[in-house]
Order: structure tokens, then sequence, then C-alpha cells
């Protein structure tokens, strides 16, 4: 039964809190009526993730039994049978579009492309330099759309931008930390390295950093923004952004630490910190100033 836990990686569904984003923006995250179906979206895709991940591990069973790390994923190590596995992803692929089809045909149709887009980028894609991380990226836009076609909340293009650059810059850490694996000299390094090295990496990793920040600063001085958030002090809070980035750049490039970020975030206090110090203004300015 743990191996089957494991295999549906509950751990990586905070990603799927970008569902959220939405409703916390617009300053309608209390509102019962608007966050039920955004909590039916996010359930929606758990389910869809979980089925992605299964796929992606069956892709990659036989790689990943030379990967010193993910050769006790369930199904490298044998511990799970890849047929059953198979079938499982299928029926949480099919479950989550019948979940969400309640919610209007926006909403499946986003949740389509986004379990379309990753079955591609299991089978090819993950291989082609830049636009695997493209891919994943992309995969958080579609979160934050999805969560404004249930609940009929207005979508900032700041926060689709800002999303869009923040995720490139996980999945640049992450692959800098691939890279960075110790793999025997007998044995091929893996494809979703090919393409990349540590100097690259290095350089898009400050420059989406920085594109982040910026990002930011003028979405928080936008006086459209200023004037929709009923705030002017909103760009204080992007002092929590920047030692939040500075603190992710120093656990992907000091301590190669930056492969699952959903980890490093349940790990690191310093981040847990400065999160919550970003997390508590907002819900100052936006819901209780």
């Amino acid at each position: 039964m743990l191996a089957w836990l494991k295999l549906l990686r509950p751990g990586q569904y905070t990603k799927n809190l970008f569902v959220f984003v939405p409703l916390f923006f617009a300053a309608e995250l209390t509102n019962t009526e608007l966050l039920w179906p955004a909590t039916l979206a996010f359930a929606a895709f758990c389910l869809a993730a979980s089925s992605i991940y299964i796929f992606n591990d069956f892709m990659d069973r036989h790689e990943d039994r030379l990967h010193p790390q993910k050769r006790h994923r369930p199904l490298a190590s044998g511990t799970v049978n890849p047929s059953a596995a198979l079938l499982l992803a299928t029926l949480l692929g099919g479950s989550s579009l019948v979940l969400i089809s309640g919610l209007g045909a926006s909403a499946v149709v986003l949740l389509a492309i986004y379990l379309t887009m990753n079955l591609a980028y299991s089978m090819a894609l993950k291989n082609m330099a830049i636009v695997d991380i493209s891919v994943i990226a992309t995969g958080f836009v579609l979160r934050l759309m999805t969560g404004a076609a249930v609940t009929g909340v207005e979508l900032s293009a700041w926060i689709i931008v800002m999303t869009f650059l923040l995720a490139l810059h996980l999945a640049l850490a992450k692959r800098r930390c691939d890279l960075l694996i110790e793999i025997p000299a007998d044995q091929p390094r893996p494809q979703v390295v090919q393409g990349y090295n540590a100097i690259f990496l290095d350089a898009a990793l400050a420059m989406s950093a920085a594109a982040v920040v910026l990002t930011y600063i003028l979405w928080s001085l936008s006086p459209q923004v200023i004037t929709y958030m009923g705030s002017q002090y909103l760009h204080l809070t992007s002092v929590f952004v920047v030692l939040g980035l500075l603190r992710y750049m120093q656990i992907a490039m000091v301590e190669n630490a930056a492969g699952d970020p959903s980890r490093v975030l349940l790990r690191d206090r310093f981040l847990q910190l400065v999160l919550a110090g970003w997390l508590g203004s907002l819900i100052w300015l936006l819901y209780l100033d």
C-alpha cells in the first residue's frame, strides 16, 4: 500500500494550490461560493497530476533503475506492477475530467490541455532542452487559468507572466540539480539534461530571477493594480520576493539541493518564514487593511 501511495506523489499536490491564486489576489478567498468550485478544481488537478506522475514513471522505469535516487521509485524498483500502474493512471486521468466537468466547458478544456501536454512531455518533450522547462511552466499557468475559469474571477496578465517566470525559475533549478547528480562513468547521463550545462543554467537562473522580481515590482506599482487592490503599499511585499528567490538560488547553486521544489519548501525554515511574511503582508493589505 505504501508503494502505491508513493506512486501517486501526494507531496507534489502543493503545486495545485495555484488554482486558488486568482481568488487570493481578488480578495475573494473567503467567499465560500467561489471557494467550493476552486476546491473541486484543485482536487481534479491532484488526480490529473498523479495520473501524469504514474505515466511518467512508467515511461522512465528502465532508465530510472540506473539512477542513484530514482531507482527506489515503485515502478523502477519493481514493487508495483507496470500494467496495474498504467491502468490506475488511466482511471485517475479520466476521473479528473469527470470531476471537473461540472464546472464548465472551459475548465474541462484547460484540464484536457494539461493532461495532453504532460503526456507529450512524458513521451518526448522532456528530452528537448528549453521546451521541457517551458512545458512545466505552462502547467502552472493552466492551473491559474482554471482557477479563474471556475470562479469567474478576472485574471491579471501580470499574475500570468509572474507565474510563468517563477515556474520557469524553479524548473531551471531542478534541471541544474539533475545535471550535478553523480552518475557512474560507464552509464549515460539522463536525456533530460542533454542540451544543458552548468554555465547556461546558472545564467538562466539569474535571468529568470531578475525577470520575476522586475515583473513583481512593476505589478505592485501599476496604477490599475493599486486601484483594483485598494492599496498603495503592495510594493513593500517585494522584499519577501527578493529574499525568497535569493534563498532558493542559494539552495540550487551553493547547496545543489533544489531537485524537488515541494520538498525544499517543506524542509527549509528560511523559505517558510519568507513565504509566511509575504502571505501575511498581502493578507493584511488585501483583506484586513
